[in-house]
Order: C-alpha cells, then sequence, then structure tokens
C-alpha cells in the first residue's frame, strides 16, 4: 500500500511534473484568444489553438484529480495507523489501489518531453516482403492504429492510400492529432513482421510478412522550412483505388515532387484540389525538415568519429497467430499472449515499456 509519505511527494511531484503555473498562463492566454471572433479567419490556426487548449484543459483536469485523491489518501493512510479496526485500512487500501495507475500514467506523460513529442503525427505505413499477405498486412495494422487513436480520443485523418494488386494496401499515410500524438506513437517506428497461415495460399501454408511504420511530426507553422516554388512539380489525377472507407473518389488528387531531393508526397482525400494541395504541402515540409535533421545529425556523428547503426529497417516485432498466439516486442521483451485484442488496438503494454525503457537508458 503506498504509505502518507509517498502520497505527499507524489503530490508535490506531480506539480512540477504538470508545471502548473506555465500550463495555467498558457491556458488563460489561449482562452484569451479563442474568445477572438478574428480567429477563424485562420481555421487551420485557430483549431491547432483550440486542439492545445483541450489538451491544456485536459492535463490540468487529470493533475486536479489525481492530486485530490492523494491528498485524500493521505487522510486516510493516517486515520488506518492510528485506527484499531479494519475499516480504515481496507478504504485506505482500496484507494491506493485507484490511485497507482494515475501515478503511473503520470510519470508516462513526464516521459513525453522530446523535441517533437507534443505535435500531431503524420504516419506511413508500407508493405514489405510477403507479396499479397504483407499489402494485407499493410491494411491490418492500419485498423489496428485506427483502433488505437480511436479508443484514446485521437482524430485521424487518411491523406493517401495506394491499394494492392490483389488485396490490402502497399502503402496508406494518415495524419493522427491529438495530444502528444508524436510522442505516444514513436514507439511503433520500424517493421512489423506477421506470422500466420496464409489466407491466400491454396495449401494454407504458414507466411510470414513484413510491413514497416515510418512516422513525421506535424511541425505546422512552428518551424520555417524555404521551399522555392520552382523546385517543385505538381501534377493533379484523379483519385483510384477502392473508395470506401480508405479513399474518396475525386478528381482533385494532388502529387508534389520536390526536384531537388526527389521527395514525393500526394493526397487524394479531400474533394477540393485546394485543400489537397495544402496536405501534400504539410507532409512535404515535414519530410524536408526531417530530412535536414537528420543530415544534421550524421554529420556532427561524422564529425565526432561516431557510427550509429540506422534503426529504420530493423524488427522491433514480431505478431504471431500460427502456430501459436502471441506479440513480442524485440526490443523491451514485452509480450502478451492474446495477439487478437492487440490487433484490436491494445498497444498500451506495449507503448509503455518502451517509453519506460526509453527513460531509464
Amino acid at each position: 500500500m503506498i504509505g502518507s509519505a509517498r502520497c505527499r511527494s507524489a503530490r508535490r511531484s506531480c506539480g512540477g511534473i504538470f508545471d502548473l503555473p506555465a500550463r495555467q498562463a498558457r491556458l488563460e492566454e489561449l482562452e484569451q484568444v479563442s474568445a477572438d471572433p478574428a480567429l477563424w479567419e485562420d481555421r487551420e490556426r485557430a483549431e491547432t489553438l483550440l486542439r492545445e487548449k483541450a489538451g491544456l484543459e485536459r492535463d490540468l483536469r487529470f493533475y486536479e484529480q489525481t492530486a485530490r485523491m492523494l491528498s485524500d489518501a493521505e487522510t486516510l493512510i493516517e486515520l488506518a495507523e492510528e485506527a484499531e479496526d479494519a475499516e480504515p485500512v481496507e478504504e485506505a487500501s482500496t484507494t491506493c489501489e485507484r490511485i497507482e495507475p494515475l501515478l503511473e500514467e503520470a510519470e508516462l506523460r513526464r516521459k513525453l518531453g522530446g523535441e517533437h513529442d507534443a505535435y500531431d503525427a503524420i504516419v506511413s505505413l508500407n508493405s514489405g516482403a510477403g507479396g499479397t499477405d504483407a499489402s494485407d498486412w499493410c491494411e491490418i495494422l492500419l485498423r489496428m492504429y485506427l483502433r488505437w487513436c480511436e479508443g484514446h480520443g485521437f482524430e485521424t485523418e487518411i491523406l493517401d492510400v495506394a491499394e494492392g494488386e490483389e488485396a490490402g494496401l502497399k502503402g496508406v499515410t494518415f495524419v493522427v492529432r491529438g495530444d502528444h500524438a508524436y510522442g505516444w506513437l514513436r514507439s511503433e517506428i520500424g517493421v512489423h513482421r506477421l506470422v500466420r497461415i496464409s489466407p491466400f495460399d491454396a495449401q494454407k501454408r504458414r507466411q510470414t510478412s513484413f510491413a514497416s511504420l515510418s512516422m513525421l511530426p506535424d511541425i505546422g507553422d512552428d518551424v520555417t522550412v524555404e521551399i522555392d516554388e520552382k523546385d517543385l512539380r505538381i501534377d493533379t489525377y484523379r483519385a483510384g483505388g477502392a473508395g470506401g472507407q480508405h479513399v474518396n473518389r475525386t478528381d482533385s488528387a494532388v502529387r508534389i515532387t520536390h526536384l531537388p531531393t526527389g521527395i514525393v508526397v500526394q493526397c487524394q482525400n479531400e474533394r477540393s484540389q485546394h485543400k489537397n494541395k495544402a496536405s501534400a504541402m504539410k507532409v512535404l515540409k515535414a519530410r524536408l525538415y526531417d530530412r535536414a535533421r537528420r543530415e544534421h545529425a550524421e554529420e556532427v556523428a561524422r564529425l565526432g568519429g561516431e557510427k550509429k547503426a540506422i534503426d529504420f529497417g530493423s524488427q522491433i516485432r514480431s505478431y504471431t497467430i500460427h502456430p501459436s498466439q502471441r506479440v513480442k516486442d524485440h526490443r523491451t521483451g514485452c509480450e502478451i499472449g492474446n495477439a487478437q485484442a492487440v490487433l484490436e488496438g491494445e498497444l498500451d503494454p506495449f507503448i509503455h515499456a518502451y517509453l519506460m525503457q526509453e527513460a531509464e537508458a
């Protein structure tokens, strides 16, 4: 059971974790800004500020709830220590059991202090080795992440999708919007491996297939990236694919090629060519920023004589459906025996284990 001293210590430390004065000051500032009708003249900026405001309100509610429960637990524990009967002890024990998950969540939130953790995320899934099974696996992963996002209150928007030749997806790009979306999901970057009986094999043989997840922070207007219009080739085309939940058929899909780097981005989600171009430019900006950041890091490593392994492309997690049911993360050792639950979006144990391991490194 949590002791009264730990409750007092935890209550004090929560204020430090959440930096209450700074958050309250920023919330007051955003409340004033959001009350100005002129804010909606720039809808994208307005939505960004309102998401930030909602995130601050959520953090402050969480702090108030945690601090109140810790204070109650502290009082109950002191009563239990003085009591001669079991009732106060049992009540204090029950309260402490309810507090433990809140303290763990507060600790996890403290881990999300990376340079880009607070940003929205631009996520790309691509099928790898495994043919049609890999394309199907890519679509299964998309569903898994959309389910996880839905369960955590994140908004998602699919920007572009490439259908597989027979089934599934060759690739898909989507945006995840919400409080620290990039920070929560960056643990998923890498190659995901699936082992199962192939539904596309008439002989019902076991098949191993791969798909990769890459991700960029949606830097929005926070970072200036100079893009010369002369360096861009912009093509428009009719959105293809099967339609339905993945793509809207339009005549206004946009593909942008950045000629100096060869980076190609495209968006076909909106019916408006203008909106598709704006979304594609946002992804291009994020990719150019990420490229510049990686080149700088590589130059620093070169000058310092340090050689670092490139992590992208390494297998981070295996999902086995046959002969047994299990999902194992090869970085943290976290393993779950119910693979179906994981594929339905139960990813928190893996994400939490990664964040805790990263913090201890």
